[in-house]
């Protein structure tokens, strides 16, 4: 085991435990789908649910779902009457995201749109208080683009996979990683936000809209 690992086992031990459904659902996606490793697990998931609950966001968009663990986590989080606009371009997926947001009995609480986000986004009325960006790695800065000003000012986007397994930090980058440090650097340069990157997992970009120019 190396370090990373052993410092994330640790981590999880002192961690309070996510509940059962989340444990069902992160076994399912393990036997069912053929990247398992794109669900946010029980660490990050539970900072997920953390940030939500801090912020209690009325309402939340998501551009990629995967199996819906993260949703369920940041749902954990909404003010009395919100709801959160879940994504999920591959419709395979479906069946699993729906069975266990009605495990959660979070069905009032999160709607489900399957398809690409491009076409859906300008779709979805108001503002949001919360975004989580999770989906084609080499479509974030469209995406911040896309959403930024549908973010209540105060509000917080979050995005995930930014360390892209820490291959940022090599000096000759291969494309898709000089995408992802692009973007990076796009918002560590943008003026409207104040911003903190978490070496959790494989990176969490947490930025706030401070500005609205």
């Amino acid at each position: 085991m190396n370090f990373f690992e052993a410092t994330h086992r640790y981590c999880l031990e002192h961690t309070s435990p996510v509940n059962e459904v989340l444990k069902a659902l992160e076994r399912e996606t393990h036997l069912k789908t053929l990247k398992p490793q794109m669900l946010s697990g029980a660490l990050q998931g539970q900072m997920l649910q953390f940030i939500s609950k801090m912020i209690q966001p009325k309402h939340i968009l998501e551009i990629g779902t995967f199996t819906g663990y993260s949703a369920i986590c940041l749902a954990q989080g909404l003010q009395q009457g919100g709801t959160l606009q879940a994504i999920e371009a591959n419709e395979e997926l479906e069946h699993i995201i729906r069975k266990y947001i009605r495990l959660s009995d979070l069905e009032e609480l999160i709607e489900l749109h399957i398809g690409d986000a491009r076409h859906i986004i300008p779709t979805l009325e108001g503002k949001f208080d919360l975004v989580f960006i999770d989906a084609g790695k080499k479509d974030n800065a469209f995406y911040y683009d896309l959403v930024f000003d549908r973010v209540e000012l105060g509000g917080f986007l979050l995005i995930d996979n930014v360390l892209w397994h820490g291959k940022v930090l090599n000096t000759n980058k291969d494309k898709d990683t000089k995408i992802i440090d692009d973007f990076n650097k796009k918002v560590q340069a943008d003026e409207r936000v104040a911003n903190v990157m978490l070496p959790l997992r494989d990176g969490l970009l947490v930025v706030q809209k401070v500005k609205l120019v």
